[in-house]
């Protein structure tokens, strides 16, 4: 069995998969640290920019969708999303033309799922995303999200900004959107040190103060909490920050 293993980037995972393709029971990841088994044989994936076009180029033909689909899988934090995007290659290919609608298939199935999580992460931070003003005048919005979804929410943002500044910072990941008010860039982003305008601190004083005005502790209804909002999604968010101090 033949294990490659890319550098995690999108052309390294498609020069692998041009490969892997014709290799029978081969396996791709990112993770150096896969279990194998005593006849595996590693293969580190340099990536090649010409196999990687013509794997694209030959997706695109076939399925003009597949592209953005393959693009939401390997966003994913899930350990298993090359295989998975390399099994629904796999299936497009060998049967010249879509395969999303055949949800019967397990791969099929596996790789909508992954999609569909991913998307969903990036739906939902459009609405539970909550960005500070700093003293420069620039929005602050630090997130953990369980996906690598920057990328896919910042048009979202810019887009109601319009010409404010502001930043989007994936904590976990070390990564940042920043956008000047006219176009927007992304880039490795380590920690920030933040200073609040002083109508930020005021407003989220305010804030505080309504949310433990209208919460009554002895009729606090977590659950249904939860269900509006998972609590994965409290980490950043004022009135929690204060409740959990």
């Amino acid at each position: 069995m033949n294990i490659y293993v890319t550098d995690g980037s999108w052309e390294g995972f498609y020069t692998a998969v041009f490969l892997a393709f014709n290799q029978k029971d081969s396996i791709i990841t990112s993770d150096e640290n896969v279990q194998m088994s005593f006849d595996s044989n590693i293969i580190k994936v340099l990536s090649d920019s010409e196999k990687c076009g013509r794997v694209c180029a030959k997706l695109k033909k076939l399925d003009r969708g597949a592209e953005r689909e393959i693009d939401l899988i390997l966003r994913s934090c899930d350990t298993l999303k090359e295989q998975a995007a390399f099994d629904y290659i796999k299936l497009i290919v060998g049967r010249g033309s879509p395969v999303r609608n055949m949800l019967a298939n397990p791969a099929i199935a596996e790789a909508m799922d992954i999609i569909g999580k991913v998307s969903g992460e990036a739906h939902n931070f459009k609405g539970f995303l909550r960005f500070m003003e700093t003293e420069q005048g620039v929005f602050y919005a630090p997130y953990s999200p369980d996906n690598d979804i920057t990328d896919l929410i910042v048009p979202h943002f810019a887009a109601r900004f319009q010409t404010e500044k502001f930043v989007i910072h994936d904590i976990k990941r070390k990564y940042a959107a920043i956008y000047d008010g006219h176009e927007w860039l992304t880039g490795e982003a380590g920690e920030a040190e933040i200073y609040l305008s002083q109508y930020e601190k005021s407003f989220e004083n305010l804030w505080r103060k309504y949310y433990s005005a209208v919460n009554i502790e002895s009729r606090e209804h977590l659950k249904q909490m939860k269900g509006y909002m998972p609590v994965r999604y409290w980490k950043f968010l004022p009135e929690k920050i204060q409740n959990d101090q």
